[in-house]
């Protein structure tokens, strides 16, 4: 057991959150959400120890041990993978280099002996003869290949690192998992399999994360972080959804009926006070309205930008068709004899384990790299907005917001910019940023703006949701389900693909596997699909 007990944390004048008490329970898988900003991975780490709170204490019971997702791939480099997963379980890997130093010491005495027996005796009651076994099922469970294993962590690859450091955290069977985004980077079989791992995990698991799908199925209860305090809620994050909403409902209700009241009784007043015979009234009446008080509460920390895309015209029934389309970087296949044809109107979410394809993928179809072999045509009428995953090259400007975004826009008028960029809230000041210091998602929310100013009927986007809090993600998603026009895209939100996508393409190592009139579930649950998957990875 873990609990938070009047808990508060500040930074200098700015309080995120006070007076919080939580309880949290083995059994149980507590999503932490919140606003970009309102303190969850802070929160996380003072549940660490990690950072100190400013008011309150956090108490974890005698002898639990803790462990959390590390987020520095580099910490690590000099160790093998299999090594840096044991290294979650911080004391069996202690005895473990006991034991070595020990063993290794050809000065071995009778004392090294008696210190010996007792660490080999701790080794076993911390099921260290397993430890390599178990570690190597986890890397294996999470898509880390046998032939890794043994190799330094500096030789993995970015996506590979974060796997590792995924199977370190949960290794060893910790008492308190603390996971911070730990679907970041995943293909769909991994986080399938990370969801399954924390629905049959017995300890306490408490995950901060984007992913809306992920935290509908994994988690028992929601900490949410807003109004300056932190509110628990049993459920998962669609209970939560409908759990707030009916309540700010019921909220906004009661105080209008309160003003309907006060009205009524106010016009009673104005109208008898005067009178002898009502006076009396009129004065009960003065002493119920001054008991009618609205409710005043505190303005959520969540703000929801507009995202709404709209096409100058339609596009042509000759929108793309590619034929015999392959791509190899360094030596690898990136994709590999695609043929087809995209018609209007249509939403293609492409998927796939090696992020690197789809990104090379969408970079041929914007000629940005040249294919190796084959070809494809856009269409006449087509006119294209590409949100790359990569966006370094837009910002490297002295340009202000205005200015910027003044670049891409017909209406050169700065009160129309202006006014654009209050829709993706960037207001007052804030527009006068230059766009070189702006954070990730104020990033991805200008080059929406630029998208949107477009107003083309084909839309690319290379993982949209990468820097984006719940709430961007969520006005992301309407967005895209109401354009009319047509969308090429890649994710790695189950929500989005489900509720936007209604064409499906994979690409795999050894081809492609295309499916159109389906949804993301429809096709994951597919058994032929399943089969054909299988030997396309194998």
């Amino acid at each position: 057991m873990i609990s938070v007990n009047n808990v508060t944390l500040q930074y200098g004048q700015r309080k995120l959150f006070s007076n919080a008490n939580i309880v949290f329970s083995p059994g149980n898988c507590y999503g932490v959400i919140g606003a970009n900003g309102s303190g969850k991975s802070t929160f996380l780490k003072i549940l660490s120890g990690e950072i100190d709170t400013t008011v309150g204490e956090v108490i974890v019971a005698p002898g639990k041990r803790i462990s959390v997702l590390k987020q520095d791939q580099f910490a690590f480099d000099e160790y093998s993978a299999l090594m840096t997963v044991i290294m979650g379980h911080k004391r069996l890997y202690d005895v473990m280099s006991e034991k070595e130093a020990i063993y290794s010491n050809p000065n071995f005495s009778e004392a090294d002996g008696l210190k010996a027996s007792h660490l080999e005796e701790e080794f076993a009651e911390l099921n260290g003869w397993n430890a390599e076994s178990d570690a190597a099922k986890l890397l294996s469970d999470l898509g880390i290949a046998e032939e890794f294993h043994q190799m330094q962590m500096k030789q993995l690859e970015s996506g590979q690192k974060v796997r590792v450091l995924l199977a370190q955290a949960l290794f060893g069977n910790p008492d308190i998992l603390l996971l911070d985004e730990p679907t970041n980077h995943l293909d769909v079989e991994t986080c399938l399999w990370l969801e399954e791992f924390l629905c049959n995990f017995e300890n306490i698991a408490i995950v901060v994360s984007h992913d809306r799908h992920f935290l509908d199925n994994v988690c028992t209860h929601i900490a949410d972080i807003d109004y300056g305090a932190i509110q628990l809620y049993t459920g998962n994050f669609s209970f939560w959804q409908e759990a707030t909403q009916l309540a700010l409902r019921q909220r906004s209700e009661a105080n209008k009926k309160i003003e309907e009241k006060r009205k009524e009784l106010q016009d009673f007043i104005a109208r008898f006070s005067a009178n002898a015979s009502k006076a009396r009234q009129a004065t009960s009446r003065k002493k119920i309205l001054e008991k009618l008080t609205v409710e005043e509460y505190k303005p959520s920390s969540r703000r929801y930008p507009y995202i709404g895309f709209e096409q100058e015209r339609e596009a042509g029934n000759d929108l793309l068709y590619m034929d015999h389309l392959s791509k190899s970087i360094d030596g690898q296949v990136m994709f590999e004899n695609i043929t087809l044809t995209v018609e209007p109107g249509e939403k293609v979410a492409l998927i796939g384990q090696n992020d690197l394809s789809k990104t090379a993928f969408f970079q041929v179809l914007m000629g940005e790299l040249n294919a190796d072999s084959g070809s494809f045509k856009w269409g006449a009428s087509t006119s294209r907005a590409y949100y790359p995953k990569d966006n370094t090259k837009y910002f490297e400007s002295e340009l202000n917001m205005i200015d910027w975004l003044r670049q891409y826009s017909k209406n050169q008028d700065e009160d129309f910019i202006r006014g654009f960029l209050g829709r993706m809230l960037f207001s007052g000041e804030d527009a006068f940023k230059p766009v070189k210091v702006l954070s990730g998602g104020e990033k991805v929310r200008c080059m929406f703006s630029r998208m949107m100013l477009s107003r083309s009927n084909v839309l690319l986007l290379d993982e949209p949701t990468n820097h984006l809090d719940l709430e961007s993600i969520t006005a992301l998603n309407r967005g895209l389900e109401k354009f009319r026009g047509t969308i090429i895209f890649s994710s790695h939100d189950h929500q989005l693909i489900q509720t936007v996508a209604n064409r499906i393409i994979e690409i795999t190592p050894k081809g492609y596997i295309d499916r159109v009139h389906t949804t993301f579930d429809e096709y994951l649950e597919n058994e032929d699909i399943k089969r054909q998957r299988h030997l396309l990875y194998s």
